[in-house]
């Protein structure tokens, strides 16, 4: 570690999962963080679906960011809530280690790094336009079909009149438009027929007030891949392949909030992560190739996360793209950025120090 960048005045901006209550059954009266602070409550409790707090991270994730981060630098943890302007003010740090999700409107994940340019403050991962780009996914497949990146046949609908238009054919695959870590991708996203499809999509414009994003069903096999660095030195670390196989019998093979969330626990892990993924070299540098460019296209930083589908003529196509991907720290947590990391021979202490020191190295704070 002697290479990183060392002793900087760190502050490490993150949203707490609240702990002990029901995403759905939340109300005004409800705290939504250890602090006794609410949220934004009044918003938050307009959120019915279960998996509002998907995207957030809990106590056990938090405490060790901030451990490892302190092996070099001195941190301070703020929370992103409505006193994170002020508090930022208040400990004037000189780099910022962002995994802030925030909670509301469609470019929420690039709220913090707007405010942190507004304050001249350098951080962590992407600026805001990537942010917001990436997590309107027709916008980000738009981009990449104007690059030629493979990505499936998709539209956009925004009420259910639209759906007689659809063109694509079934199966179909049914998400919200603007959300992250499975949030509103059930065993019940893969439809075969219009009343399913119309059943999934009102429930997405009731229950998740957004668009729903409906794609072509690709029928292959599924990776992972994390990505590591800036400019010409991005490294991509060792893919991750999805095992559909463990999945619980006659389920749809995708990953699922019930597979992320649910059925994959610390209690009882699923063994649906192969890392390595154990493909071929052609299909291991075809999936490195258009990870490397959807990368560079989307102006990512120092870190992100892509998802890869296969189609039926096993061409990896680009499904999501996580600029501020998940860290969960212990090995049966199965989070698989760390995964991957793991494999390269990083250990979770090394990759958060790395993403570190490569926006430090970026913001000429070395």
């Amino acid at each position: 570690m002697n290479s990183f960048v060392q002793d900087l005045d760190v502050a490490l901006i993150y949203n707490l999962k609240p702990e002990n209550i029901e995403s759905n059954q939340c109300d005004e009266k409800n705290n939504f963080n250890n602090n006794g602070k609410k949220f934004l409550a009044e918003e938050v409790s307009q959120k019915k679906n279960v998996d509002v707090f998907a995207e957030w991270d809990s106590q056990e994730t938090i405490d060790a960011v901030k451990n490892s981060l302190s092996v070099l630098h001195n941190v301070i943890p703020i929370e992103a809530n409505e006193n994170v302007f002020s508090n930022l003010l208040l400990h004037k740090p000189q780099i910022v280690f962002n995994v802030s999700e925030c909670i509301n409107g469609i470019s929420r994940e690039a709220q913090i790094p707007a405010m942190l340019d507004f304050l001249s403050i350098p951080y962590t991962g992407s600026e805001p336009l990537t942010l917001a780009t990436c997590l309107d996914k027709s916008r980000t497949k738009e981009i990449l079909s104007y690059y030629k990146i493979p990505t499936a046949q998709f539209c956009v609908i925004e009420n259910l009149s639209q759906i007689d238009s659809i063109e694509i054919s079934f199966p179909l695959f049914v998400k919200p438009l603007h959300e992250g870590s499975s949030k509103g991708i059930f065993n019940s996203s893969v439809v075969k027929n219009k009343k399913e499809l119309v059943s999934v999509v009102e429930k997405i414009l009731v229950e998740y007030n957004q668009p729903a994003l409906v794609e072509k069903y690709l029928t292959g096999k599924e990776f992972t891949v994390a990505l590591l660095g800036n400019g010409n030195d991005v490294k991509v670390l060792p893919i991750v392949e999805i095992n559909f196989d463990s999945l619980p019998k006659n389920v749809n093979p995708i990953f699922s909030y019930e597979a992320k969330w649910i059925w994959d626990t610390k209690e009882s892990p699923l063994d649906i992560f192969e890392c390595p993924a154990k493909i071929s070299s052609t299909l291991k540098n075809k999936i490195e190739k258009i990870c490397l460019e959807t990368f560079k296209v989307l102006r990512c930083r120092d870190w992100a996360r892509i998802d890869i589908r296969l189609d039926e003529f096993e061409t990896p196509n680009i499904i999501e793209i996580n600029p501020l991907p998940g860290i969960l720290p212990k090995v049966e947590d199965n989070s698989c950025f760390p995964k991957a990391a793991r494999s390269a021979g990083i250990s979770y202490d090394e990759l958060l120090l790395t993403v570190l020191h490569l926006a430090a190295v970026r913001n000429n704070l070395t």
